[in-house]
């Protein structure tokens, strides 16, 4: 067998422990010399079995237990042996965190709380505690320039708005706020027809059972033209001022835009003439009104980039287009058509004009007070023998094609978010010519970067007294704005002035202008249109595209009052 040698054991006759004497210490074999004895090693479980000689001063520390003097007399973890080896240890190591939360906790991210959504302090941005990253803060950066979309879409054009309204010429008499007109209301009686002029073509019932899936491609009318012509400049409505047939004139889309302004978001402007005792509301020369707006009412600000195709101009033009085609396209062009006792008072004798027909129509305002308004009819339908009067219009999508086939509600109700003011228009369009049915087409680009080919995707009818209840348009409203702007300025002196709505404020306001102003010469460009950003390129962009909406400007009528 092998031997077990176990070695000298010092005695220590003066208590527990090995002897404090060095020469018994020294007895041992391979005995290191003054080195206390602990383990080497964190992980080691070695040590003292006991040291009752130790001084214990954090007794009463938390966790330790009352009357613990036994437990602390084998507790070593206080032990400042190898200190120094076991700071090394310690700066050296790294716990590692491997769970998610830890990827994307952030301690100075501020807790939600629903209640915020209410609360204007904690809205504040400057309440909230800043974020450092760089994530966080290209966010943020996002964030608020998705606040600030209404301000730009107020401002886009307000510096030359500021500039016309600081004209030493010009004179504000009155400014009147949005809010005030949503409390006026005014009955009027039906209106009474005093001449119908053009002709119109019947409308294509096949088209109303048209769908996405077998959509049709948008035809161009080049050759047709449409007139855009103001009120003073309509020689019936001077024939029937030179009669005394009324006080009050202006055209369907003059009034549309007084009697849906509490829905309008972009500016726009109106010139008012008192003449005698007469009032006459036109509109200047290339105005924003003969052009449509695209998602003027939407969350998402359109770009204010001159040539891009999604920019506000661009898509105003485009819709322009779009409605002009689509209002002859969806007619029946077989050469039959309905005329009425006046040809078309704008077009030359032998010109291709569109089907159109103007309804002069009287309202009663007061006892000596009447209301004269050109209104227009696209086409006329045949309904169990009753001949009714259609408007036409066509809402133009531009980003992607839209689920008309299953979600057709919600596309309109999409539409009616993003376009009410336009929508509004063309109800009170519709109201004030007496029409039956309005016909909307919904029509989209051929690829979302081509804006020069479109396809109808459907139509839908509406009678416009029921979608006027739809969208929640208050007919004795639009008449009570009415009332309220011609009260007023009828009070005002002989003289020409400016209704525009103001570019960043939900108000109205009222300028006395020179009588030269707004005419071929004069220096001051249209007011909400983005010719304005650059007035020296005005003339030819603004020229070519309201040669091709609206080709009455080149014509002179002054001959036809007689």
């Amino acid at each position: 067998m092998v031997g077990f040698e176990v070695g000298a054991v010092p005695f220590n006759p003066d208590g527990w422990g090995p002897p404090d004497s060095p020469a018994a210490t020294l007895s041992a074999s391979n005995h290191p010399s003054n080195v206390p004895f602990a383990p080497f090693s964190r992980s080691e479980k070695l040590g003292r079995i006991a040291d009752w000689t130790r001084n214990f001063s954090n007794q009463n520390r938390p966790g330790s237990k009352q009357g613990g003097h036994h437990d602390s007399a084998f507790d070593f973890s206080g032990d400042d042996s190898f200190a120094t080896l076991a700071a090394d240890e310690d700066s050296s190591f790294r716990l590692v965190d491997t769970s998610a939360k830890s990827h994307h906790h952030n301690p100075n991210r501020p807790k939600f709380n629903p209640r915020w959504r209410f609360n204007q302090h904690h809205n504040a941005r400057s309440q909230l505690p800043q974020r450092r990253d760089e994530e966080v803060e290209a966010r943020k950066r996002e964030s608020e320039k998705e606040r600030a979309r209404r301000d730009k879409m107020y401002n886009n054009r307000s510096q030359t708005q500021q500039r016309r309204e600081s004209s030493p010429e010009w004179n504000m008499l009155d400014q009147i706020p949005f809010s005030t007109f949503s409390k006026l209301s005014f009955s009027v009686p039906e209106p009474e027809d005093l001449l119908i002029c053009g002709g119109l073509e019947f409308y294509d019932r096949s088209y109303d059972r048209i769908t996405p899936k077998n959509f049709r491609p948008l035809e161009r009318f080049k050759n047709r033209n449409f007139f855009k012509v103001t009120t003073t400049d309509d020689p019936v409505i001077r024939r029937l001022a030179n009669e005394d047939k009324a006080t009050v004139f202006a055209t369907d889309t003059i009034l549309s835009t007084l009697m849906c302004a509490p829905r309008s978001v972009y500016s726009w402007d109106i010139v008012v003439q008192r003449v005698g005792n007469k009032l006459f509301f036109d509109k200047r020369d290339g105005s924003q009104l003969d052009l449509l707006s695209v998602h003027e009412t939407s969350q998402e600000p359109l770009p204010d980039v001159k040539d891009d195709i999604n920019s506000i101009h661009s898509l105003s033009v485009e819709a322009a287009y779009i409605n002009q085609n689509f209002s002859q396209q969806v007619l029946i062009r077989d050469g039959n058509k309905v005329d009425f006792e006046e040809p078309n008072p704008f077009a030359n004798e032998g010109e291709e004009v569109a089907s159109v027909g103007y309804r002069y129509r009287r309202w009663k305002l007061d006892d000596d007070m009447y209301l004269v308004s050109r209104c227009e009819v696209q086409s006329v339908l045949d309904i169990n023998n009753q001949r009714s009067f259609l408007t036409l219009n066509a809402l133009n999508e531009f980003d992607s094609k839209q689920k008309l086939e299953t979600q057709r509600g919600a596309v309109l109700a999409t539409e009616l978010k993003n376009n009410a003011n336009k929508l509004a228009k063309w109800t009170a369009q519709a109201l004030l010519a007496g029409a039956d049915m309005m016909k909307l087409g919904y029509v989209s680009r051929v690829h979302p970067r081509d804006h020069f080919n479109h396809v109808i995707l459907a139509v839908v009818g509406y009678k416009p007294k029921d979608f006027a209840t739809q969208i929640n348009l208050n007919t004795s409203n639009m008449w009570g704005i009415v009332k309220s702007i011609v009260d007023l300025c009828m009070k005002l002196d002989e003289g020409k002035y400016v209704l525009v709505k103001d570019p960043s404020k939900p108000q109205v306001r009222i300028y006395d202008v020179p009588q030269d102003a707004f005419d071929n010469d004069y220096v001051e460009e249209p007011l909400p249109e983005e010719d304005q950003v650059q007035p020296p390129a005005e003339d030819a962009d603004g020229g070519e595209a309201n040669a091709t909406i609206n080709d009455v400007e080149n014509k002179e009528i002054n001959n036809e009052a007689a």
